[in-house]
């Protein structure tokens, strides 16, 4: 008895070739028919696949800088294309440097054993912080993790002072690129904010181990800060108040720990400039706010004491978080205009009394449409008629809040 499994399926019958008048068939009988039927095999259609094609990958398609240099590959990277993957790869997703940073710096100290490689290094990393400009922080961060990272010190100089060289040869034509073209002067701007951002984030440690500032970087940002200002155009003097918002209150610090009034003289310049110099509105404007954040002491706010009770005169932000009114001409006014708000505190509390009286006696005769008829006149005539007597002083007939 067969299982069923050692034989064909009876419904699976021979493939027989389509009758053509050229290829005629004999004719035979029945029996010899059944015996040796004709089978034509399906021709076999060759494929054009390889298997040493290259390998395929989607339009738009983008694979981890790690990823793209896999174990076993024939065509190793160079160490330029490897610092650039990674340099693109942090523009684009900044959040990784704390996790990849390490691997990175590794990987370097086994790649940069020459003076040519670590000049190579300090280049990619020059150029794309400064021609890329969401990437001057990022890469000043970055030079400082290498400079304190990479173990190669070859006698030209570690990383940091072959930086700080490629810095200086660009800080030797400032007066130059200040007054040149467009071209030159964006060039220049965003090697000026890179240096800001290098003094705020390159960290040197000295002999005992505290942790300081490059001064060098700070005798820099004042003269390119004179440069700026001695060629006043429009570009120069965004330049510098991006600087001075950037660095100014480290800035100030700093100089006057050494006795110094630098900053005072730059204020006193950028006075000078709003009113000589032929720059546009706006930009005076932005040099006015300047002016009024440093004498706020660059925005910083002191932490009252915990005995003291905050108040308008002693904490700066006690009105901050108030809520914000507009006069009918769209002027905002808040609590620290005390005039007028306390006029309306008044009117408020009278209004409130006598509302307060006319739903008491609404009540008790149970007329409620009385009682919405009434508030709705309060709300109209505490609108239109009490805040109409300040309109003279303050212009001020409704309350839309913020």
């Amino acid at each position: 008895m067969s299982d069923g499994f050692d034989r064909a399926p009876e419904q699976t019958r021979p493939l027989r070739a389509p009758p053509s008048s050229q290829d005629k068939i004999p004719q035979q009988n029945s029996e010899s028919a059944m015996a040796k039927p004709q089978v034509v095999v399906a021709p076999v259609l060759m494929s054009k696949l390889s298997a040493n094609a290259p390998e395929f990958y989607p339009s738009g398609y983008s694979s981890n800088y790690t990823e793209s240099y896999e174990d076993g590959c024939e065509d190793y990277p160079t160490l330029s294309e490897y610092v650039q993957d990674f340099l693109n790869h942090l523009t684009e997703q900044p959040g990784s440097f704390e996790t990849e940073i390490e691997q990175f710096a590794e990987t370097l100290n086994g790649w940069v054993t020459t003076d040519d490689a670590l000049q190579e290094l300090v280049e990619l990393i020059y150029q794309q912080a400064t021609s890329i400009p969401n990437f001057s922080y990022m890469g000043a961060r970055l030079c400082n993790y290498l400079s304190h990272h990479l173990t190669i010190s070859p006698q030209s100089g570690n990383f940091r002072q072959l930086l700080l060289q490629r810095c200086r040869t660009e800080y030797e034509v400032k007066d130059q690129a200040a007054k040149g073209d467009e071209v030159t002067r964006k060039r220049f701007h965003a090697f000026v904010l890179f240096l800001g951002e290098l003094y705020l984030n390159l960290e040197i440690k000295g002999t005992n181990g505290q942790v300081t500032r490059a001064d060098i970087l700070q005798v820099g940002l004042r003269e390119l800060l004179n440069a700026l200002f001695s060629n006043p155009m429009d570009d120069n003097l965004i330049c510098a108040v991006k600087l001075l918002k950037l660095t100014g209150s480290v800035l100030e610090d700093a100089w006057k720990e050494k006795g110094k009034t630098d900053m005072e003289e730059i204020i006193q310049r950028i006075e000078n400039v709003v009113l000589d110099a032929n720059c546009s509105r706006d930009v005076k404007q932005m040099l006015l706010k300047l002016v009024e954040l440093r004498s706020s002491n660059w925005g910083r706010v002191h932490a009252t004491s915990t005995y003291r009770e905050a108040t308008p005169e002693n904490d700066p932000n006690y009105f901050m978080n108030e809520p914000t009114f507009y006069t009918s001409d769209g002027v905002p006014f808040t609590a620290a205009d005390p005039d007028i708000w306390m006029i309306l505190m008044m009117r408020w509390t009278q209004r409130l009394k006598k509302l307060m009286k006319s739903f008491v006696w609404n009540q008790s005769v149970s007329e409620n449409s009385k009682v919405k008829f009434q508030h709705i006149g309060f709300i109209k005539q505490f609108r239109y008629g009490d805040l109409a007597e300040h309109r003279k002083a303050r212009k001020c007939v409704t309350l839309i809040p913020n």
